[in-house]
């Protein structure tokens, strides 16, 4: 198998027709057998993917993809909010406040430091982002519609229960928790929202609540995130965790490789 076969059963498996921004073959390469993956793969990490023989090194968060295409990518959250009942024109204003703080970053990124390590070391290597955040977000929604669809009285603790039970949230030493709620509070209509670069912040939360969800199932969200969120009243939110979420994606990928012979050894934040 060569990389661009790698990253063409991971487009497959979250049925995209087109590679987005945050994923790329970085540095090509043929016959790969033996694989080293994690949720983050710097410098250190092809450098032991180099002395141990591996042919390949993936990482999941993006290293150095297309930064323009993934502000667009981070842009497109607008019409998820509007799929959502947010309407669109209020969505494009919230998204936009928010892109504009990554726009201004990124003049201070190093943004090849990884790529270039891995061009020097002559090791092939692939970054997976939006495909596997594309796996878990319908993957945990379809759980809570099946699971609380039919049950309007659901409770947080409800949710945390099901969460609880997923091998990647069951395993990780930081396990899902409830950011703003508590056990005993109502979900209302639950939303996973795991896709979309990065979180959207305490305005993009308000205007879904504002728009009828009742509980955000997030990977993440700042301390500062969970105080402006609490201090509106109005919906919960629960944190899944970063590493298990990314991990979920992640494995689903990792396995169909393992299925079509791949070795595939992980390290750096997954967890299986």
């Amino acid at each position: 198998m060569n990389t661009q076969e790698m990253l063409d059963i991971a487009l497959d498996l979250a049925g995209l027709d087109h590679c987005p921004a945050d994923a790329a073959v970085i540095v090509p390469g043929e016959n790969i057998h033996k694989v080293l993956v994690g949720i983050d793969m710097n410098t250190p990490e092809l450098l032991v993917g180099k002395i141990m023989g591996y042919d390949c090194v993936v990482s999941h968060h993006p290293r150095n993809t297309d930064l323009k295409g993934i502000n667009d990518l981070f842009r497109e959250q607008m019409y998820a909010m509007a799929a959502h009942g947010v309407p669109l024109n209020a969505a494009q204003k919230l998204i936009e406040s928010q892109a504009k703080k990554i726009d201004d970053n990124d003049h201070g990124f190093n943004y090849n430091r990884n790529a270039s390590a891995a061009e020097v070391l002559q090791m092939p290597f692939v970054c997976i982002h939006t495909p596997a955040a594309i796996i878990v977000e319908p993957a945990i929604q379809k759980m809570m519609d099946e699971h609380f669809g039919d049950k309007p009285r659901t409770k947080i603790k409800d949710i945390m229960d099901v969460l609880g039970a997923i091998s990647e949230y069951k395993k990780a030493p930081f396990p899902p928790k409830i950011g703003v709620g508590s056990p005993e509070s109502y979900a209302g209509k639950i939303l996973v929202n795991m896709s979309g670069v990065t979180g959207g912040g305490p305005d993009v939360y308000k205007a879904y609540f504002q728009a009828g969800v009742g509980t955000l199932i997030l990977m993440h969200a700042s301390e500062q995130d969970i105080k402006a969120v609490s201090e509106q009243n109005i919906g919960n939110i629960i944190v899944a965790g970063h590493m298990a979420s990314d991990s979920y994606g992640m494995n689903r990928i990792f396995e169909a490789w393992e299925q079509e012979g791949l070795e595939v050894t992980r390290m750096s934040g997954v967890i299986y």
